[in-house]
């Protein structure tokens, strides 16, 4: 049997557009000779639907699409994803399911079992478990049809299991050739060899095929991979999909060979594709096609303007340089030859007879008090003021420049820097910043040399730089790394060899400034735990850390 694997990008309600791309990837199947498609978790309605679920006709609509592939497709076997209404009292009102399509009919549907309640996840909210899997035959194989978490619940691949039930071992004592996995897998930093491993696995400890369908896109802060895959029962790559893009790859299982596209073999490549497919997706999916972002001369926009370039295409996005009083007139330059080398739309609005203009109206309120962070965050409140009328005024979506290490500590100002549609690096710590900075330089200088070398400030008042209120990045993306996506104790982080007052500063930091992140923009997700959704504490606590 050949089968294919159809990794689409699904866009959430765009039953029409998710459909046609399942119609084009079933043609594209038919004439390389498969027998069976198999598309990703949820394909029909887009995943994650959240509360789109509940809307009216929304699960009606996603079943006219159902039907409409079975009516048509009658030559090739077909595994799609829908929503299927449950019919028990008591539960909730929908099920996450997979049906089978063979020769015109749904042949088989099957639920989604564990359903995950972790993280940024919350399915129990919407769907009705699955109690049970049954096995399919189709074309002499005996295939085994899983829903992504699924099969993240094995004893000898779990250190941490989050549900009582193991639906593999269910399957496996049937008897399988094959198992499939359709999924909403969601990247971040390091998921590849996760996924890989456990696949392995699975496929080794019951001597099986493993095909894997991941989607590929970027809905709202989650970027999805595609990476789709085959693992033979030896634990070996067979076939492998592109990754954070649409694709279509096929695997004979008589011959025990599939397409296998290059991976990606380094972290700044990952993430860069990453954040430049979260942002042309973000953009397109909400309707806009043009970006505005304030360009400092720093590293942080320098960067992100790179991102949106790629992503959108230099024509389509908008770098405005607004200095201060405390600009540098280098950093004016270096954002200027960034926009020339990228080929971006460029202008300068100061900001000082603006900032004056201020001052001169608050003069008789701040009698009395001396200059303070007050009037640095005016400034950069002015520039996002400025940002969000050029995005009224020319249909455009203002790009937020902040990263993690900022977003951890409240090293950035509401209204003013967080301003913004979306946070392209708000996940990503300013090491890797740099990092990226320098992989997008590595064949031709297009970020100055000179933002790379100098050391970074705000230039909010004269001669400042970041590491007048904060610890060097290294230290702090150490600490923010071990105590946010780890969960190390304050404790656990000293005996790394961290200063104590330093840890106890961060962490104090880190808590006090939830209220600002609770009005961020969305930032695209990156890591193992991001600021936002699957990240949830008060803003109003007396917790002492």
């Amino acid at each position: 049997m050949k089968i294919a694997l159809a990794q689409i990008n699904t866009t959430i309600g765009d039953f029409n557009g998710n459909t046609s791309k399942i119609f084009r990837s079933v043609d594209n199947a038919r004439q390389q000779g498969c027998e069976l498609v198999i598309f990703p978790e949820l394909a029909i309605p887009g995943f994650p639907p959240t509360d789109y679920i509940g809307k009216e006709n929304f699960a009606q609509k996603n079943l006219k699409k159902l039907n409409q592939i079975a009516n048509t497709v009658s030559d090739i076997g077909v595994i799609v994803g829908f929503v299927e209404p449950s019919q028990e009292h008591g539960g909730r009102p929908w099920h996450n399911g997979t049906a089978l399509i063979q020769k015109g009919k749904i042949v088989l549907k099957t639920y989604k079992t564990l359903l995950p309640s972790y993280d940024l996840f919350d399915e129990p909210r919407y769907f009705q478990p699955g109690y049970s899997h049954e096995v399919a035959s189709f074309s002499g194989s005996r295939l085994g049809i899983t829903i992504c978490e699924d099969i993240w619940n094995d004893k000898d691949n779990c250190q941490k299991r989050s549900h009582p039930y193991n639906p593999l071992e269910d399957l496996a004592n049937q008897g399988l050739d094959l198992l499939i996995n359709i999924s909403g897998s969601p990247f971040y930093l390091g998921k590849r060899l996760i996924r890989i491993n456990t696949l392995s696995t699975i496929a080794r400890k019951h001597r099986i095929h493993v095909a894997y369908v991941n989607q590929a896109g970027g809905n709202d802060s989650l970027l999805f991979d595609g990476g789709s895959m085959v693992i033979d029962p030896g634990g070996k790559i067979r076939a492998f999909a592109r990754e954070f893009e649409e694709d279509l790859i096929t695997f004979d299982m008589e011959t025990n060979k599939g397409d296998i596209r290059a991976a990606i073999d380094n972290d700044e490549e990952l993430l860069f594709k990453a954040l430049c497919m979260g942002t042309r997706d973000y953009l397109s999916k909400c309707g806009f096609k043009q970006a505005i972002i304030g360009v400092s001369g720093g590293i942080d926009s320098a960067l992100t303007a790179c991102i949106a370039a790629k992503a959108l295409g230099k024509e389509n996005v908008l770098g405005v340089a607004m200095p201060s009083p405390y600009s540098s007139p280098e950093s004016l330059q270096d954002a200027e030859v960034l926009a020339h080398r990228l080929g971006i739309n460029f202008r300068v609005i100061p900001i000082s007879r603006i900032f004056q203009l201020y001052l001169e109206e608050l003069k008789p309120s701040f009698a009395g008090f001396t200059e303070d962070v007050t009037e640095e965050n005016i400034q950069a409140r002015i520039r996002g003021n400025i940002l969000m009328a050029l995005a009224n005024k020319f249909n455009g979506l203002v790009l937020a420049t902040g990263n993690k290490s900022e977003m951890a500590v409240g090293y950035c100002t509401l209204y003013g820097d967080m301003c913004g549609a979306l946070a392209v690096i708000a996940d990503i710590p300013k090491t890797m910043v740099f990092r990226l900075a320098r992989y997008i330089n590595c064949k031709d200088e297009i970020i100055p040399v000179r933002v790379l070398t100098k050391p970074p400030s705000a230039e909010l008042k004269p001669n400042q730089t970041d590491q007048d209120i904060l610890p060097p990045y290294d230290v702090l993306d150490d600490i923010i790394t071990e105590y946010i996506d780890h969960n190390r104790t304050p404790g656990d982080i000293v005996k790394k060899g961290h200063n104590q007052k330093v840890v106890t500063e961060t962490i104090r930091r880190i808590h006090l400034n939830e209220y600002k992140r609770k009005q961020a923009p969305l930032g695209l997700r990156a890591t193992t735990r991001t600021f936002g959704s699957g990240r949830r504490y008060p803003i109003a606590h007396r917790f002492n850390f």
